[in-house]
């Protein structure tokens, strides 16, 4: 056993030099230039109250992942604006099976939302009405089925919007962030 171990170790570290040479990175990873990202609550069109703090939430969670990325309430000295807002949410519709019988509930949300430069006042990405949904069973239909569903929602959006962020400043010219937008 123990003329195995120096092969193993070999091994790994011949595996984790392999993916760092090829170009692979961690798109949850984001190491460029510091940034600061200026994002105000979501405006709530629907009729579910604390949904824009939720995500305001959920968001400013996938983005503490990020060490070169700082959220922030304040406009001043930020570089880039995230805004959004919630178009509408149908909580529950049903889906149905050949003989009639209710099988599947699923809540639907829509949104909007857009990525900003601040300094140049371009917007680099616009998400004009985006559908995100979470199925459940009839057995579960209850407001708290409901809930979980919208929590399910939620996290798969933020990081939807997190993802293509961080693909979105990886592009940029460091020059942006040197000079943040007052």
């Amino acid at each position: 056993m123990r003329k195995k171990q120096p092969i193993l170790w070999g091994i790994l570290l011949g595996c984790l030099l392999l993916l760092s040479a090829c170009g692979y990175y961690f798109p949850h990873v984001y190491e460029g230039p510091q940034r600061t990202i200026y994002m105000p609550t979501w405006k709530n069109r629907s009729n579910k109250l604390n949904l824009d703090m939720k995500i305001y939430q959920s968001l400013s969670r996938w983005f503490q992942k990020a060490q070169s990325v700082d959220l922030t309430k304040e406009r001043v000295g930020a570089n880039y604006a995230l805004s959004g807002e919630i178009l509408s949410i149908d909580l529950p519709s049903v889906s149905w099976n050949t003989v009639s019988d209710a099988t599947l509930t699923k809540v639907k949300l829509y949104v909007r939302y857009s990525l900003k430069d601040l300094k140049t006042g371009k917007i680099l990405w616009d998400v004009p009405r985006k559908l995100y949904t979470a199925d459940y069973t009839v057995q579960l239909a209850t407001s708290a089925a409901d809930d979980e569903a919208l929590a399910k929602i939620i996290e798969d959006m933020s990081e939807n919007i997190y993802l293509g962020t961080l693909r979105i400043l990886r592009k940029q010219p460091s020059a942006t962030s040197a000079t943040p937008a007052h």
